[in-house]
């Protein structure tokens, strides 16, 4: 009896197994999530967190507080001189980048 119990229990946790695989991969979303197109010159930290891959909140206010002190970006490749804003960080984002 208890060798019974052994396998039907086995058996139950292989398929609740079996199921939570399944369910997970069916829900699963992509590793890489598309991020929104974001205008450097008008949106506010939030925005440009989460548009911005690499960019946290705390580079995001330097973005703002730059742009208030010099003015709007004229080009993309500006925002490089934005303390904590390197060259990689641009590129990687460049095409999610508007200016007008």
């Amino acid at each position: 009896m208890v060798f019974f119990k052994a396998v039907f229990l086995s058996v139950i946790l292989a398929f609740g197994s079996l199921a939570t695989l399944s369910a997970s991969a069916a829900g699963s979303e992509p590793a890489i999530s598309a991020r929104p197109d974001v205008n450097i010159n008008t949106a506010n930290a939030a925005e440009l967190t989460e548009s911005l891959t690499g960019v946290g909140i705390s580079r995001a206010n330097a973005i703002v507080v730059y742009r208030q002190k010099s003015g709007p970006f004229k080009s993309v490749e500006e925002l490089a001189n934005v303390k904590g804003i390197g060259a990689a960080t641009v590129k990687r984002n460049k095409d999610h980048i508007k200016l007008k």
